[in-house]
């Protein structure tokens, strides 16, 4: 079996154990690739309710929760408890810490990346979406992050800090808009390096993994490459005078 095989039966079976034992189930967070997975396996679902779900609307890292099909229960509910906010306090006077920083520590701990989403970084520390039942052992033995000593605390996901975005606008004309190409303009890569790393899973849009470099993209569509970050092709349109397409892309930093 392989592993996108392995990762495919586990999801089927939190679906049958939703369908069969008539209860609210959900996955360990997936990114992009797992989620390209679960969705399709979600497809087959039947009598079964199926939504994707990271604690806040932009989350990168989220769960396939599955509900009964015809349990008379919102989406709101269905996540009700399902996370909490693991957030971590930095002193008044540090240096900013890195999400490599912070992920570095969680999993040096022995936590699956499964049992965590998006960690949120800002200058005074990180809030850290996690799966509920795991944040008094993160209370208890969570004390630093590489060499700062930190302070630590869980709260509900109603208080996640979401820090206010920085961005730039970057404008480029293109040939066509198609992913590799608003993907290279967006991440400033070689047109081939961006078709690499399409097909090689580490290119989602809107939150869905694409694997094919001349797939069309569209104003408004948020683009995330793996280990680079997120940007947003804000408009595409008007003919430069050789004859290629005006965009303005919002890259995230």
């Amino acid at each position: 079996m392989t592993k996108d095989e392995l990762i495919t039966a586990r999801i089927e079976d939190r679906i049958a154990q939703c369908r069969d034992g008539y209860y609210v189930t959900h996955t360990g967070f997936l990114d992009t690739h797992e989620q390209a997975l679960a969705i399709a396996a979600a497809r087959h679902a039947a009598g079964v309710r199926t939504f994707m779900y990271g604690g806040y609307y932009d989350a990168e890292r989220r769960m396939l929760v599955c509900v009964p099909g015809d349990l008379p229960i919102s989406d709101e509910d269905a996540v009700e408890g399902l996370l909490k906010v693991f957030r971590i306090n930095l002193p008044a006077i540090t240096r900013e810490l890195s999400h490599r920083d912070y992920l570095g520590s969680l999993l040096g701990l022995g936590i699956e990346r499964r049992l965590t989403g998006d960690i949120l970084v800002r200058q005074e520390g990180a809030d850290v979406l996690i799966v509920q039942g795991i944040e008094q052992f993160l209370l208890n033995e969570l004390h630093r992050i590489g060499p700062v000593e930190v302070k630590t605390e869980a709260v509900p996901v109603s208080g996640l800090l979401i820090p206010e975005a920085r961005f730039e606008y970057i404008r480029d004309s293109v040939s066509s808009i198609r992913l590799d190409s608003v993907v290279s303009s967006a991440f400033r890569l070689s047109r081939g390096k961006a078709a690499e790393a399409i097909r090689k899973g580490l290119v989602s849009v809107d939150h869905a993994e694409c694997l094919k470099p001349d797939a069309g993209v569209h104003e408004g569509s948020s683009l995330v490459l793996k280990g680079k970050g997120k940007a947003v092709l804000e408009e595409a349109g008007g003919e430069s005078r050789k004859g290629r397409i005006r965009i303005v892309i919002k890259r995230f930093i």
